[in-house]
């Protein structure tokens, strides 16, 4: 069940004098099963880009479809294909309602229509994946937690509804580097154990590069590239830069040391990969 977008185009505050136009025809189809990284600079359109994939927000022309449904539709039909696609935003807590963590979780699987015992179950598989156990936490208010654990949070929320498609706006921002590679390590984990989609907003370079195998890359609210990361890294580096992006320091680095005259391969996005490669053509073990 794929998501579609035909020729997409929003504008904020239109017919005022603040009119701006944030998505131009964006056409492109995302589906089940992809890891998808969308960058691009600040104010580009991609969290705008982001709420017309579940439905938040409605394009002024074009259309969105999923499993060949228009979001913009009425009746169960449209509503049963918007509940596939969760969306955790770039600040939890905004979506966090609930007195305790477990009704905040179970606030989906209620809304489904699951029983009681079916509704407990998805709770405590939730928390269960996202790391937080349901003794400890269950009853906790859930604006009394660290930064990382408010997402996991947000995160077990959006699980327990089940989704086809996992969006996820800038879901390491303002987190450490070890609560970064946790919750990042814990979203892969959720898509090879599911099958679901991930796509993964993100001003990292390195977080698109490590962890997707297609990059989105958006400006001035319109789709510019559209691939796999290494060939977009490659081939449009001169153009990356003069929307204010750059290449992953990772990928610079391989670069470097390749035009050098060391013996490693075009493409490599990860630095555990990259120190393996230098290994091997040092001939060290």
């Amino acid at each position: 069940m794929p998501i579609e977008l035909k020729n997409v185009y929003h504008t904020y505050m239109p017919r005022t004098a603040f009119e701006r136009c944030a998505l131009k025809n964006i056409s492109l189809t995302l589906r089940k099963g992809e890891t998808v990284a969308v960058i691009g600079p600040t104010g580009s359109g991609k969290s705008t880009l982001m709420q017309h994939l579940n439905g938040l927000l409605a394009p002024d022309k074009g259309c969105v479809m999923v499993a060949g449904t228009d979001l913009a539709a009425k009746g169960d039909a449209a509503k049963k294909v918007r509940n596939s696609v969760g969306m955790v935003f770039q600040y939890p807590e905004q979506q966090i309602f609930s007195e305790t963590i477990y009704d905040d979780i179970a606030f989906g699987p209620k809304n489904r229509g699951l029983t009681p015992e079916e509704t407990d179950a998805c709770v405590r598989e939730a928390m269960a994946f996202v790391g937080l156990d349901f003794d400890a936490f269950s009853k906790r208010d859930p604006f009394r937690l660290s930064g990382g654990q408010v997402r996991r949070v947000a995160i077990a929320g959006i699980i327990a509804m089940d989704p086809d498609y996992l969006v996820l706006d800038e879901p390491s921002a303002g987190l450490d580097p070890a609560s970064k590679e946790a919750i990042l390590k814990e979203i892969m984990e959720l898509r090879e154990k599911k099958g679901i989609a991930i796509i993964l907003v993100t001003h990292s370079m390195e977080e698109a590069a490590r962890y997707a195998g297609r990059m989105l890359v958006i400006s001035g609210g319109e789709l510019l590239f559209d691939g796999e990361p290494a060939a977009i890294f490659r081939e449009h580096k001169k153009e990356l830069l003069e929307i204010g992006l750059d290449e992953p320091q990772v990928f610079k680095l391989s670069g470097i040391l390749k035009s050098s005259g060391m013996d490693i391969p075009e493409g490599i996005l990860s630095a555990m990969d990259l120190v393996k490669e230098i290994k091997k053509a040092k001939g060290w073990k």
